[in-house]
Parts: structure tokens; sequence; C-alpha cells
């Protein structure tokens, strides 16, 4: 079970875990041991995920999801298939437990009128310092 808070709980039995092998020095480990980890986990049809979440997620992550629904997920970091299998589902954790609190909604607010008069200074003073470094006579 992947406990990422207590409102998201993910059962294990929903992954599907493929090894192939790594690249990267290692030695004659790489050419001999499938350590890299690929996961896929089939996020749009997961009953273990709530709505919101769901839609908060593939909004944010959309680009790992293929088209087919499933989130697709490799850690080669380590040279064990055990530690990068670890290393996924941390990485699963930490990006789902990145959209569970909805975001909060933008409020508009307005230019204060000490912030405009600054502004407006502040370009009419650009403005003379660059109209000072036109040739003498170049008015119109």
């Amino acid at each position: 079970m992947l406990n990422v808070n207590g409102r998201v709980k993910i059962p294990l039995e929903e992954f599907t875990w493929t090894f192939v092998r790594a690249g990267g020095p290692g030695g004659q480990n790489v050419n001999k041991v499938s350590s890299k980890a690929v996961m896929r986990w089939p996020i749009r049809t997961s009953t273990s995920l709530p709505d919101d979440i769901r839609e908060r997620f593939i909004q944010k992550f959309g680009s790992r999801v293929t088209t087919e629904g499933d989130l697709v997920m490799t850690s080669q970091a380590y040279r064990d298939q055990e530690r990068n299998k670890e290393d996924c589902l941390a990485k699963l954790a930490s990006m789902l437990d990145s959209v569970t609190t909805p975001p909060k909604p933008r409020r508009a607010t307005r230019p204060t009128k000490g912030s405009k008069i600054r502004r407006v200074a502040a370009k009419r003073h650009t403005s003379k310092t660059k109209s000072n470094r036109q040739r003498p006579g170049m008015e119109d």
C-alpha cells in the first residue's frame, strides 16, 4: 500500500512493473542485470484515486500519461531493482502530494494609487535619461 497522505492510499497491486537494462556507468553489471524499473499505473481507471486529485494530476503531469491513460515512470538511479522500485514509488508519492491540496483561487486586485504614480514617475525618469543621450538639436 502506497500511503501518500490520509486521503490517498493506493494498493501496490495496481502497479505493473517491468525491469530493463539500465544505461550509464556500472561496468559489466550494466550488461548483465536488468535493474532499471519501469512502472505503469492506469491512472484514468484507478478507483483508489479521488476524481478531483486525478484531474489535477493529469492537468499538471499530463506529459507522463499515455493515450491509453497509463502513467509511466522510470528509475535507474540505483544498481538494484528494489531500490529503483522504491524510488519510483517515492517519486509518485511526491507528485501526488503536490496535487492533493486544491490551489487557492486568485483574487483580482487593483494597483494602488501610489504604485501608479511611482510607475509613471519611473517612466518619465527613463524617458528623460534617454532623451539626454541624443545629440543637441535633434528635438522635433
